[in-house]
């Protein structure tokens, strides 16, 4: 049987870390996981409460809206008002997604078919990457610079935007979609609101949708707040984000989304949906209704803490030998392969880390060319697991130091 959307698939690289750790745990040892960026800190208390109380009542288990209840509309309108004070319509120029993910899909569905093109910086998010050639559009890849020395990031912005003007002017067809996600993922690079207006009057000039996928928005570190892509002057005409509560609320099962922005993209996205699913399961609608009017202290609770892992980690890893730039924003911290095993690849280098170090970690090349040689760590274990990970790292990489 052919299966020929999925056979050209290449192997999904983060399954052979996935097994090796699989087979090491199964043998005894006690790996330690910064490969998955699966949150693990809990919910909102007020989120749990709220969706027992609503799934006791029985009117909440029938089908609910695909686009999501008005209440969950108006709350992360109000949110995105607070936040960055930017004036949203709740009829037309939102709706709720199940999950980011799914979201972020099914909108390439709407804006690309077979004969299109996107652009997607590499390395990204492998969605990011993915969801276009599933819809069947080609990809034009723009390298992100400053991967591994901070001191480039002071001209990133420039050297974005040549690489943007070059995968416009560059083939045919002229590329319809720009897909970005800052605070970036797998990078933790960070861009300033002057960066996002100069996007807009890109996307604008030339009759193109910009899809941000504001997974981090929350997640700033030493101070910096990540800009709303809808802050810039012209943003409803060309733009549209995904915000998501999966990082900022620690809801990461929840799969409580929305996308927001240019009216006739939301509603295109609404119409899709309206054929292929009823919407989250109301309980946890309501539960995300109350949480996004009732806690919005709760992410900078969850900022500290991943700033706070990140930096033990990056001071951890120079004290071994391992110098690995701290990033911008995001769960994750991205940098090279150590230069004493540069002769390894990044699926290679990350193999070894699990056979000899009982640390996982995710390969650079799993999120595209642009990210062989690097390796990216999650953020996902406390301090105690982090300071554990430096010292297996220690005794797992002797050529360090």
């Amino acid at each position: 049987m052919e299966f020929r959307r999925i056979e050209n698939l290449p192997p999904y690289v983060f399954s052979i870390i996935n097994g090796l750790k699989i087979e090491a745990r199964r043998a005894g040892a006690d790996v330690i996981d910064l490969g998955f960026g699966n949150p693990d800190m809990a919910s909102p208390d007020i989120a749990v409460e709220k969706l027992a109380e609503a799934a006791r009542n029985p009117r909440n288990h029938r089908y609910s809206l695909s686009r999501g209840l008005p209440k969950l509309r108006e709350a992360i309108a109000g949110y995105y008002k607070n936040k960055w004070d930017v004036d949203l319509d709740p009829e037309l120029e939102i709706t709720n997604t199940i999950g980011a993910k799914e979201g972020f899909s099914h909108l390439m569905w709407v804006l690309l078919e077979r004969g299109d093109a996107a652009i997607v910086p590499t390395p990204s998010y492998p969605i990011h990457i993915y969801g276009p050639l599933f819809a069947g559009a080609d990809l034009r890849q723009v390298p992100m610079k400053f991967l591994a020395d901070p001191s480039d990031r002071e001209t990133f912005t420039d050297d974005f935007m040549d690489s943007l003007h070059t995968a416009y002017d560059v083939g045919w067809p002229k590329p319809r979609v720009l897909v970005m996600s800052f605070p970036h993922n797998p990078t933790g690079a960070i861009v300033d609101l002057d960066f996002m207006q100069r996007v807009v009057d890109f996307c604008r000039e030339r009759d193109m949708i910009v899809v941000n996928d504001f997974a981090y928005a929350d997640i700033g570190f030493n101070g910096h707040q990540p800009p709303s892509i809808l802050q810039a002057e012209g943003a409803m005409e060309c733009a549209v984000e995904l915000y998501s509560m999966t990082k900022s609320f620690q809801m990461a099962g929840w799969r409580s989304a929305f996308l927001l922005g240019n009216s006739e993209v939301v509603q295109a996205l609404v119409k899709l949906k309206s054929y292929l699913d009823y919407g989250m399961f109301q309980p946890v609608q309501i539960a995300a209704t109350v949480t996004l009017n009732e806690a919005q202290d709760f992410p900078d609770q969850v900022r500290e803490i991943y700033e706070s892992r990140c930096d033990t980690l990056v001071d951890g890893l120079a004290r071994i030998g391992w110098d690995m730039p701290k990033p911008g924003g995001s769960m994750f911290c991205w940098g090279p392969v150590p230069e004493p095993y540069s002769e390894m690849d990044s699926v290679e280098f990350c193999s070894h880390v699990v056979r000899e170090a009982d640390v996982a970690l995710s390969p650079g090349v799993g999120f595209g060319p642009g990210g062989e040689g690097f390796v990216r760590f999650g953020l996902i274990e406390n301090e105690m697991r982090i300071n554990q990970a430096i010292r297996n790292l220690k005794r797992g990489l002797p050529k360090l130091g």
